[in-house]
């Protein structure tokens, strides 16, 4: 079985270290690691310590550093902009994309999203809620890159986001070309535009093919708003080289 992977904000230097806080809380109280065993600590930004475990206390483990080596981040890049929706769906689209190896999300304030993100205490909450589940959903998955939540934006912004990408796409079910026929760049940042429950505007949709986008679909079906991501990464990560 794969070892637990733990988040620091920095991986400590040296032959061992203290595992405290939330994350020595869980490692020691939840998981309930011994002496011995053996554990993954990663800063969230490709470092990662495999250690062992030399002293178990109450919420905190002492460990010995056994190896160190550093993930180089996958190629192409993987940005997911993600519309907002409603409930919980959304943090539902970060756990999966997140899940499925998504490098960033951009949630987008689209004309027809039903949540609405505001610029005040609400809206910074909903954020911190979204980065809050890929760090989580990062752990679940042993992901040595946590991948970076950004501010919302709205079209202006996205559409400035597609024009310095290396190529983007737009997920629309009912279109002629599908994902595996489009030609994939092999570095550079990949955009994946997801848009809400009730579709993206035919002004959106415009406005994102003349600033360079490829609208595509992926298959027969036609996905949720919180599951349509995690279906393209799988999809992006047999067509290009981040699985391999």
């Amino acid at each position: 079985m794969t070892l637990a992977l733990f988040l620091v904000d920095a991986l400590p230097e040296g032959a061992g270290f203290t595992l405290d806080g939330p994350e020595g809380r869980h490692a020691a109280a939840v998981r309930r690691l011994r002496v011995g065993e053996e554990l993954l600590v990663s800063d969230g930004r490709g470092r990662v310590a495999r250690c062992a475990v030399s002293v178990a206390g109450k919420d905190s483990l002492e460990l010995a550093v056994v190896d160190r080596w550093e993930e180089p981040p996958p190629s192409p890049r993987v940005v997911v902009v993600q519309a907002l929706a409603k409930g919980d769906r959304g943090e539902l689209a970060v756990e999966l994309a997140t899940e499925a190896g998504v490098d960033a999300v951009v949630p987008w304030r689209a004309a027809r999203c039903v949540a609405k993100w505001d610029d005040g205490p609400r809206g910074a909450k909903a954020l911190e809620r979204w980065r809050a589940t890929a760090r989580a959903a990062a752990k679940q998955a042993r992901r040595p890159w946590v991948p970076e939540v950004a501010e919302p934006v709205g079209l202006p912004g996205l559409l400035a986001l597609v024009q310095v990408s290396a190529l983007a796409l737009v997920l629309e079910a009912g279109l002629a070309t599908r994902l595996a026929e489009v030609p994939l760049p092999e570095s550079g940042d990949l955009v994946v535009v997801v848009g809400p429950e009730g579709g993206i505007t035919e002004e959106e949709l415009r406005a994102l093919e003349q600033a360079g986008a490829r609208p595509v679909r992926l298959g027969p079906s036609v996905l949720r708003t919180s599951t349509a991501a995690a279906v393209a990464l799988g999809a992006l990560g047999a067509l290009t080289a981040r699985w391999r």
